[in-house]
């Protein structure tokens, strides 16, 4: 095994304000990570308590946070509790910043938190004029600008349900979702900006509320787009804002119990699923996460380079309830050039910033150093997620963006909108491990028998409840597809879908999605441990590894993406197999290799790993509409059939 070495302990000058450990002090428990995480799972009442009384939650709690029972559906999370997500986003002094925009172009707009509030008003005015409010839903197709985030926090702010895509979905795509969510309302952009291009999403719209029953009234904002034609039937942004001219803030309380955020999954394995959220279970969780794990609080800054598509954009918002600001970045990150995002981060004081993994694995392709091992000055913390963060680029990070970084890799989903394992800034940070559980999660690895194993791989499993666990599905009355879905492999326990090995020192190492994982010859393998040998040569710029089914046993057949000018030859073939018998083993050693101009990526930005199985074993994918790039997968069911074999067969 690869010898893990820390690259970071705790006490550095980055560290910032430790609020993990006042809040240890504050419950008077012992210092170290591991009793506090014990205590609380085994009290998660008075844990849940301590995190809504620390943040000074603004609510009424009651007796109980939790009503702890010995089925994970049947604990009943704040039973009394009475909130309002976005008071609790707004409150604040008036005057600090709140949000801040910017893109490719560099534009930069700042609202103050004053400022933001009075938005949210005028807008809660205008929805409720046009009779939304509790059991009402709203919709956006909206770019990462601040009106998206005033169209939810004034939905949330009426008692209605909200839910966002991204405005680079196709038309299916969309529909796919919101036609399951059958909004009331539906805010838009008119357009977004990427690669230095505006795209016109108009037509879309068009199209789309063609396409949803019953049909939704349509408010679309000028963003990219000069003002001009709108869709018949729609409403332009500042005209509907005006409705709602001189409204006082006001946001009604809600219960747990009550729908708040409606995500999707990501939609390559069939119609997306429509995950309902208590937006009071998730302000809860995300402040442990936000506040505790990531030490974020009043004046700071978080840049998480996201899409309104994916779960990280409402995880970000929630910043916003522990003082911070956020920068919203809309476009491509590596447009005009590789620096993009890190001259954003000096240029507003970002004191956290997050991508996925595969962004920082771009960056090191590129020859990226933004900082030299000696970050930005207000930097101090970098998170990733969306796939492994590989223990090459932990390396890369600490030597070019900041050896005195807390780099903190963290794990969950959109099923729960936060995280299962993460970072911890009192615990030192090791060689391509994610630190350890977060507070409130009793996370385990099991085997196909439902047994705890250490030390090797496992379905990533949570033997607990958490506030942010879904409410229920749409249109799952019995909660039939909730119960299938992550209740149904390990009963008792939420199977997570996740592939991973649990450190004997509390530590986790992600290898990748279990539906995806390899078993030639009956031996399971994480796809990451491939990706993690494969993507360190310089002629790969990224991997992609599958099962193919055969004589009874599964074979694995590599794609990779060839950095400019590298081919794949004979020499570079037996470089890939030397190098995964080497430093993997034998069972990881493709059975065939086949080079691609480019890989199907969700939405998000995330490998389609399914997908591309799908095809490569002669079945369709049952879902493409969550796809950025469908027509990459005619390349895939060409490789399954056994066509262009590499040069190393």
């Amino acid at each position: 095994m690869e010898e893990v070495s820390e690259l970071w302990r705790p006490g550095a000058q980055r560290v910032g304000r430790s609020r993990l450990r006042a809040f240890t002090d504050r419950c008077g428990l012992p210092e170290d990570y591991a009793s506090l995480h014990r205590w609380s799972i085994e009290q998660p009442d008075s844990f849940w308590r301590a995190v809504w009384e620390f943040f000074e939650l603004q609510g009424e709690l009651g007796p109980h946070a939790v009503l702890p029972a010995a089925a994970i559906r049947e604990t009943r999370f704040l039973p009394e509790a009475r909130l309002s997500y976005p008071a609790n986003l707004l409150r604040g002094d008036p005057a600090a910043p709140a949000a801040i925009s910017c893109g490719e172009d560099g534009v930069l707009g700042t609202l103050t938190r004053g400022e933001l509030a009075a938005e949210v008003a005028r807008m809660a005015a205008a929805l409720r004029g046009c009779g939304i409010g509790p059991g009402s839903r709203v919709a956006g197709v909206v770019a990462n600008t601040p009106e998206a985030l005033i169209a939810m926090l004034a939905t949330l702010a009426t008692g209605a349900a909200w839910s966002s895509c991204s405005p680079d979905f196709g038309v299916p795509a969309i529909a796919d979702r919101l036609g399951q969510v059958r909004p009331q309302l539906v805010v838009a952009c008119a357009g977004y900006r990427y690669k230095g291009r505006a795209f016109d999403i108009r037509p879309k719209l068009a199209e789309l509320a063609n396409l949803l029953e019953p049909r939704p009234r349509l408010v679309v904002h000028p963003y990219a787009i000069a003002a001009g034609d709108l869709p018949a039937g729609a409403e332009a942004w500042d005209d509907f804002m005006a409705r709602g001219a001189g409204a006082e803030l006001d946001c009604l309380a809600v219960g747990y119990e009550d729908p708040g955020l409606i995500l999707f999954s990501s939609g390559t394995t069939g119609k997306p699923k429509c995950i309902v959220h208590s937006a009071a279970g998730l302000l809860l969780k995300h402040c442990s996460e936000l506040g505790l794990h990531c030490d974020i609080g009043p004046g700071d800054r978080l840049l998480y380079f996201t899409t309104c598509g994916w779960m990280m954009w409402n995880w970000q918002a929630s910043a916003l309830a522990l003082g911070a600001a956020v920068v919203l970045y809309d476009g491509n990150p590596f447009d005009p050039d590789p620096g993009r995002l890190p001259r954003a981060i000096s240029e507003h004081g970002v004191t956290h910033f997050g991508a996925s993994a595969k962004y920082f694995a771009a960056c090191e392709k590129a020859g990226l150093r933004p900082f030299r091992g000696c970050a930005a000055p207000a930097l101090r913390t970098l998170l990733s997620t969306g796939s492994p963060l590989l223990p090459g680029s932990f390396d890369y990070i600490y030597e070019n963006w900041g050896a005195d970084l807390h780099l903190a890799s963290i794990s969950g989903g959109t099923d729960i909108c936060g995280c299962f394992v993460g970072g911890v800034p009192t615990e030192p940070v090791r060689r391509g491990r994610i630190q350890a559980a977060q507070l409130g999660c009793d996370v385990a690895a099991y085997d196909a028998q439902g047994k705890e194993v250490a030390g090797v791989p496992g379905e990533l499993v949570c033997r607990n409840a958490l506030p942010s666990m879904p409410l229920g599905f749409l249109d799952d009355a019995d909660g039939a597809r909730l119960r299938a879905a992550y209740f149904e492999k390990h009963p008792g326990v939420w199977s997570h879908g996740d592939w991973a090995v649990r450190e004997d020192d509390g530590s986790f190492v992600i290898t990748g999605r279990s539906d995806a994982t390899l078993n030639p010859g009956g031996v399971r393998i994480g796809t990451a441990e491939i990706y993690r040998v494969v993507e360190r040569l310089a002629a790969v710029e990224e991997a992609l590894a599958v099962g193919q089914e055969a004589d009874g046993d599964e074979r694995i057949i590599l794609f990779v993406r060839l950095a400019a000018g590298a081919a794949l030859d004979a020499g570079l073939a037996e470089e890939i197999r030397r190098s995964l018998r080497e430093q993997a083993s034998a069972r990881h050693v493709p059975h065939r290799i086949h080079a691609v101009a480019e890989f199907p990526l969700t939405r998000s930005g995330k490998l389609a790993e399914l997908a591309v199985k799908a095809v490569v074993n002669g079945r369709e994918a049952a879902s493409t509409e969550g796809l950025a790039n469908p027509a990459a997968l005619a390349r895939f069911a060409a490789a399954g059939r056994g066509a262009d074999q590499d040069a190393g067969q």
